[in-house]
């Protein structure tokens, strides 16, 4: 379905009428295609508070890109930072970042060094001088140290207050089709944020912003890390694989690297094949609520590919309806195709090992799961059901070095949204900091990270991909 708001700007009339009533011009978001660098181009301004834990870990990360990497000098960790540069043999130029002709597609702050409410200030020196020289589609990320793990209050206060200030710098720059995003990494799991530092610097987080990931312990080695496939030779399963954001999932996992099982249901074969020859993947039709799809899923991927490294709970339906006008069939099936099946294939993949060691368990939850939504009480349910199953079993997970995360889109241009009445479909696509929908493409990048081997620090994340959604938390 076309958006109409889109096709005004695309007129010069239709522009001049809408920027005259004062209406937002979103912009065109820059997202990841294999003609172009998977990383970041472009100026990059690197600082931070005195005596951060990053800067290591942000220059060998900067180290992989194409961009123009430079540090103000005026910036308390000019030193720290010119150090870590040397060690990653990155080049690294001094700038006055007050200069008429600074220009900057990326800005990253290490905040780990603030301990206090005062040495916030370090934010504002930071990033006052350059928010209106931010480029389109540009990129932030502040790194901080989880509030949580801090055992001084004055610090756990001051790093939490990062939240507050990420989310409104992602607001002020949503007009340019700039994100922000804040990085939590634990302490010792400085390494492990290399991943995130890759994924948030790139244009596969277009419609991600204003969101909030903690990296923790885990275990792999980025040394010699293939970062544009990184899940060569893994073997990922996707439900509900047919069609909108279950194909893009499969194909993006495939682009980069992976064997694809494709799941949908038998009366989709069709769609479901056609996806699977596109990618050179696997077919396996099958209803996922089948008292005996647990273990059908687990002797498949055993006998196939003699086990499995991700898989991604993406099948889900919608049956809405009030609350009190809700058929009991209506609840039972949402409840169990989007929630309790993915419990049962869980269980089974781990109770059989089919699960490999350094496995990713990906589920699809929902803005609908954060915030609610008018007559949708099933599936907000089901939703919310989702990133709690996610929260519970990460620190088991942990143990057998399997990491579980979600993914809760927001208005993303699929057949569903354009089956919505016009004008509820032109309003969703404007309540987000960017004015526009998404792609099904932006929740599968979201995924692809979450899979990546080098991602084993994130455990109990969910990211919402809603382009900073103006509803919810």
């Amino acid at each position: 379905m076309a958006d109409i708001y889109q096709s005004l700007l695309s007129s010069p009339i239709g522009r001049q009428l809408l920027t005259a009533v004062s209406l937002p011009v979103p912009v065109e978001l820059d997202r990841h295609c294999q003609s172009q660098p998977s990383f970041i181009t472009g100026n990059v301004l690197i600082g931070g508070a005195a005596n951060g834990r990053l800067t290591d870990v942000i220059s060998k990360s900067l180290a992989a890109s194409n961009a123009h990497v430079q540090v103000s000098q005026e910036s308390p960790s000019k030193d720290a930072f010119d150090k870590a540069a040397d060690k990653a043999e990155l080049k690294l130029t001094i700038i006055d970042p007050n200069a008429e002709a600074a220009k900057f597609k990326g800005l990253v702050f290490d905040a780990t060094g603030i301990e206090n409410s005062t040495q916030l200030r370090a934010l504002y020196d930071f990033f006052h001088p350059v928010m209106k020289k931010m480029q389109s589609s540009g990129r932030i990320v502040v790194l901080g140290l989880p509030p949580e793990s801090c055992k001084e209050p004055a610090q756990q206060i001051a790093q939490r207050a990062l939240e507050g200030f990420v989310r409104t710098v992602a607001k002020e720059v949503g007009k340019k089709g700039a994100v922000a995003q804040l990085v939590y990494v634990t302490k010792t799991a400085e390494k492990l944020a290399e991943s995130a530092i890759h994924f948030f610097l790139s244009p596969r987080t277009a419609f991600v912003d204003g969101q909030v990931v903690r990296i923790g312990k885990g275990k792999f080695d980025t040394t010699d890390f293939n970062w544009n496939q990184p899940l060569k030779g893994k073997v990922a399963l996707v439900t509900g694989a047919s069609r909108g954001i279950g194909e893009s999932i499969a194909e993006t996992l495939a682009r980069d690297g992976a064997k694809v099982i494709c799941l949908d249901i038998p009366a989709a074969e069709a769609d479901l094949k056609r996806v699977a020859s596109h990618i050179d993947g696997s077919v396996l039709p099958l209803d996922i609520t089948d008292p005996e799809a647990p273990k059908t899923i687990a002797e498949f991927c055993k006998k196939e590919f003699g086990g499995l490294d991700v898989i991604v709970h993406n099948a889900g339906v919608t049956r809405d309806k009030t609350l009190g006008g809700m058929p009991d069939h209506f609840w039972d099936m949402v409840i169990d195709i989007n929630l309790s099946s993915e419990e049962r294939i869980n269980a089974a993949l781990l109770d059989d090992e089919i699960l490999n060691e350094g496995g990713r368990i990906v589920c699809v939850s929902s803005m609908s799961g954060v915030a609610g939504n008018f007559g949708q009480s099933n599936y907000a349910t089901s939703k919310a059901g989702v990133i709690g199953m996610v929260n519970a079993m990460a620190p088991i997970l942990a143990k057998r070095n399997i990491t579980i995360n979600a993914v809760a889109p927001g208005f993303i241009e699929t057949q569903m949204t354009a089956a919505m009445p016009m004008a509820p479909r032109e309003v969703g696509r404007r309540l987000n900091s960017l004015k526009q929908g998404g792609q099904p493409v932006d929740v599968a990048e979201a995924i692809a990270f979450f899979a990546s081997p080098a991602s084993a620090g994130a455990n109990g994340n969910t990211i919402r991909v809603c382009g900073q959604n103006l509803i919810g938390a």
